[in-house]
C-alpha cells in the first residue's frame, strides 16, 4: 500500500511538472492576458460573463500575434470557434495568466505556438540589408503606408520620412 503510495505521489508530481511552461513559452499568451487582466475593474474581475464580455471589447483593437489569439480564443467577431469561459473562470477565481495558458495549451496547442517576432532596433539597424518583407513589415506595424512602393529603397525611404513620429531617439 505504502509503495503504490509513493507511486501515485511521484506519479502527480512528474505529470504536474511536465504540463507547467517553460520560460518563454506561451508568451503571447501570457502577455496578452497580463495585460488583459490588469485591465479589468474590481466589478468585472468577479463575473465570467463580464469578463467575456470585457475580453471582446479589449480584443477588437489588437494586431497581430494578440489578434491571432483572440480569434484562437473566440473573442473576434470572425472567431469559428469559442473557448472565452476557459480564460474567464480562472481569472475570477484570480489565477494568474500562466497557468491560466497552460490550461489553454492542453485545449489548444496552437495558442502557445504564437510567438513574437524578433523585435529590430532601428537606431542601429542598417535598413538596406533588411528584406523588402521586413520594411513593409515595420511600416505596417507603424500603421502606415506606403502607395506605390514598388523598389526596396521606396520602402527605405518611407521609413526614415516615418521614423521621427514612431521611434524615441
Amino acid at each position: 500500500m505504502e509503495l503504490l503510495q509513493v507511486f501515485l505521489t511521484s506519479m502527480l508530481f512528474f505529470s504536474a511538472s511536465v504540463t507547467s511552461l517553460k520560460q518563454g513559452e506561451c508568451e503571447v499568451c501570457v502577455k496578452t492576458l497580463t495585460k488583459f487582466a490588469s485591465s479589468l475593474t474590481d466589478d468585472h474581475k468577479k463575473e465570467p460573463k463580464l469578463i467575456e464580455d470585457e475580453f471582446r471589447k479589449f480584443c477588437k483593437n489588437l494586431k497581430n500575434k494578440e489578434n491571432r489569439f483572440c480569434y484562437y480564443l473566440g473573442g473576434l467577431e470572425e472567431s469559428a470557434t469559442g473557448i472565452l469561459g476557459e480564460i474567464s473562470k480562472p481569472l475570477s477565481w484570480s489565477m494568474p495568466a500562466d497557468k491560466i495558458c497552460e490550461k489553454l495549451k492542453k485545449k489548444d496547442a496552437q495558442i502557445c505556438e504564437l510567438r513574437y517576432d524578433a523585435e529590430i532596433d532601428l537606431r542601429t539597424v542598417d535598413l538596406k540589408k533588411l528584406k523588402v518583407r521586413d520594411l513593409k513589415k515595420i511600416i505596417n506595424d507603424w500603421g502606415e503606408s506606403c502607395e506605390g512602393c514598388v523598389e526596396k529603397s521606396e520602402f527605405i525611404k518611407r521609413i526614415e520620412e516615418l521614423k521621427p513620429q514612431h521611434t524615441e531617439l
